[in-house]
């Protein structure tokens, strides 16, 4: 059980007795030395599995950590989300404790918060209803009642989204409305847990006996609500492995505090505390960055970081890029992602990391013009999406049927059966062009059929309703299968994960730290953010940011003080003469410091242009089009034929949006179709003859002809 494990895990996973503290920096190996420790406590006897609770804080983890725990032989172990424990518990004592059946879980609170807000009279937008519901969560987490959120909001320095007097009112309204309708919301289900177990202490005598352990993962990220949950499971015990990393707290929005992390070793002064410092993810050159990036810190937090070393081989130096505008920067690194794929490195071991959701479009549809497939995360989830949902009911219904071998030519296994299924529903060997809804739902598909593949792998000679058994699981987890594609992601959202090749964009100032991080609090915040970004990288790390939003734009933007003293030729806050040697990579094209360009205007209406899309059509989207209709017809005919004579999606060959370009400008030569955006070189030299042509009148048979003669 302790074989492969290095001395400090092997500390962690023989450490049974008493409360124990694991300071784990990232990809360190904490999940293998909790998993570990819990798998050789039930071999040695010392730990029974069912009286064992492993609470972590994203559906993810906990089916992670149910996987390793099966593996290693210890699968009677609860491994479980804060709430999913709680809800349990709830659901099981309701009765008992108050009577009746439980008030009904509401799903999503913001319909409830919009109708309180109408009752106070206040109206919201979107974007404001989402924020006060934030507020209305972050308030409860901190037990936060309505009457006292204006003060703690003012004695917190919290930046709230409207008057803390308005958020008061409709948070006591909206409270007002559950108990009414007999609702409770997420929160709730932590809140009544914590009032059944104060109140009723046969009830938490039960929970005590049937609990005797606990191990708590990512616990920098506990709030106040959780950890009094916590220590009504704990009684007077002290039966507890608490594992975090103070340097990895990005959640203190949401109402997680280090504070427990931190304090651990004052209230438990008999802790046994151990560091796992070995970095098994990162090469030495990232942890080098990583460390750099947080031995400028301040704070509470940073006296207690970790100093990590890597344990692998070398690799290339983090790559630092200056590029004049945010279109050229997106450009940019789809043309790196592009090359690393040309170069192995799978595109679902990629990812673009940026600060916040808006700045994915860009990025969006550089990868589309460069022909790279992506995904988006923090997207609907995808065991709740409507043909994942009916897939599985068609799979379902294969399986009690006996399998679907009468759709099968010959004997290929699980996976033949999956395509044979999921064929009915939309799924073909190849996908469909384009970018929209239809690909969406052929990418959720294929992703069925890749999990099968691995499932067959894993488990050789399983059924298809073992299969379906292993969904029902995921799906009550929320363990998606990967797609296969770039992924593009907030940091937040990036949390937890890890890729071969990560690019850390738009890390400028105002963006990274962001505009409304005012205090030293929140600044530090925000470098803790950038390096949960950096580590997340295995071997190849990319930081770039752009000196203006839009081409021509005033250059007035600097790169993140962050970086200071870590990027070639800059120096640390405070200090004079450069630090390290080399310089900055810079993205190709004009630097607006040194070439002054005019911006980019509306060729109707002639106004600035800021928009990645209105900018590619050199108009504003609601200006009159002068597209020649039937040309914009015929560019889309040979692009659906190309697109199926290279096996590529349509948007690979050309976007929408690029042939709607293409039809305005009606180019007539090379020179004229180059500088339409979305083009460029390569696409020029491809596909440059056969456009040109239809341009000029020819039909889309006599172009394919040319390129058939071509080819």
């Amino acid at each position: 059980m302790l074989d492969g494990l290095d001395p400090e895990q092997r500390e962690v996973a023989t450490a049974l007795h008493g409360p124990v503290c694991v300071l784990a920096g990232a990809g360190t190996g904490k999940t293998r030395a909790i998993t570990h420790r819990i798998a050789y406590g039930v071999r040695a006897g010392i730990l029974q599995p069912g009286s064992v609770l492993a609470v972590t804080f994203t559906n993810r983890a906990a089916g992670e950590m149910r996987g390793r725990l099966r593996q290693l032989g210890a699968g009677g172990v609860q491994a479980r989300t804060f709430h999913s424990a709680a809800l349990r518990q709830l659901q099981y004592f309701w009765p008992k404790a108050v009577g009746g059946d439980l008030p009904r879980l509401l799903e999503r609170k913001v319909q409830l918060v919009a109708e309180a807000a109408a009752r106070c009279r206040i109206r919201l937008d979107r974007n404001e209803l989402r924020d006060v519901s934030s507020e209305i969560e972050w308030s409860k987490v901190t037990q936060t009642v309505p009457a006292d959120y204006p003060a703690v909001v003012a004695k917190t320095q919290r930046d709230a989204p409207r008057d803390p007097a308005e958020i008061s009112q409709i948070y006591a309204t909206y409270e007002e409305l559950k108990r009414d309708r007999s609702v409770i919301d997420f929160e709730d289900v932590l809140l009544l847990t914590v009032a059944i177990l104060q109140d009723r202490h046969d009830i938490a005598d039960h929970v005590r006996r049937q609990y005797q352990h606990f191990v708590v993962d990512e616990y920098q990220d506990v709030s106040p609500l959780q950890q009094r949950l916590l220590d009504l499971w704990l009684g007077d015990r002290d039966t507890l492995c608490v594992v975090g990393d103070a340097s990895q707290t990005i959640y203190s929005f949401t109402g997680a505090t280090p504070d427990h992390l931190l304090n651990f070793r004052t209230r438990h002064p008999q802790a046994t505390v151990v560091k796992l410092v070995r970095d098994y993810r990162s090469t030495p050159q990232v942890v080098h960055l990583a460390n750099g990036l947080l031995g400028q810190a301040r704070g509470r937090a940073a006296e207690h970081r970790l100093e990590l070393v890597s344990q692998r081989e070398p690799g290339p130096d983090p790559a630092y890029t200056e590029y004049a505008d945010e279109p050229s920067e997106a450009e940019g690194t789809a043309r790196r992602i592009r090359d690393l794929i040309a170069a192995g490195v799978p595109a679902g071991e990629i990812a673009v990391l940026y600060r916040v959701n808006s700045q994915s479009e860009v990025y969006e549809q550089a990868l589309a013009d460069a022909g790279v497939p992506y995904q988006l995360r923090g997207a609907e989830r995808f065991f709740e999406r409507a043909e994942v949902r009916e897939a599985g009911v068609a799979l379902r219904g294969a399986a009690r049927a006996g399998g679907n071998d009468s759709l099968l030519d010959d004997a290929e296994g699980l996976p033949a059966e999956v395509r044979a299924v999921l064929s009915t529903k939309g799924w073909a060997s190849e996908p469909p062009a384009g970018s929209g809804a239809v690909r969406d739902r052929w990418e959720s598909l294929a992703a069925l059929v890749r999990l099968a593949e691995d499932f067959e792998r894993a488990r050789p000679g399983a059924t298809l309703s073992d299969l379906v058994a292993e969904l029902d699981e995921r799906a009550a987890a929320q363990h998606a299968p990967t797609v296969q594609g770039v992924t593009l992601a907030s940091l937040h959202s990036a949390k937890g994960l890890e890729w071969d090749a990560v690019f850390l964009v738009g890390l400028t100032e105002g963006m990274m730290p962001i505009t409304y991080a005012k205090t030293d609090e929140q600044i530090e915040e925000e470098r803790r953010l950038l390096y949960v970004g950096v580590t997340r990288a295995r071997l190849h790390l990319s930081l770039s940011w752009s000196l203006a939003r839009s081409p021509g734009g005033r250059a007035g933007r600097r790169p993140s003080r962050f970086l200071n003293g870590l990027r070639p030729g800059s120096v640390p806050i405070g200090t004079r003469g450069a630090a390290g040697g080399g310089g900055i990579e810079r993205g190709p094209g004009p630097v607006p410091k040194r070439v002054r360009r005019g911006p980019a205007r509306c060729r109707v209406c002639g106004r600035t242009l800021t928009d990645a899309g209105e900018m590619k059509l050199m108009r504003c989207e609601d200006c009159p089009s002068d597209m020649d209709e039937a040309l914009y017809e015929r560019l889309r005919d040979w692009r659906a034929v190309r697109a199926k004579e290279i096996g590529q999606p349509a948007y690979c060959v050309f976007t929408d949006k690029t042939l709607m370009a293409i039809a305005e400008a009606v180019p007539g030569s090379e020179g004229e179709l180059a500088v339409i955006s979305g083009v460029g070189a390569r696409k020029l030299g491809r596909f440059g003859t056969a456009v040109l042509a239809i341009c000029a009148g020819e039909t889309v048979e006599e172009a394919l002809g040319e390129t058939a003669d071509e080819m």
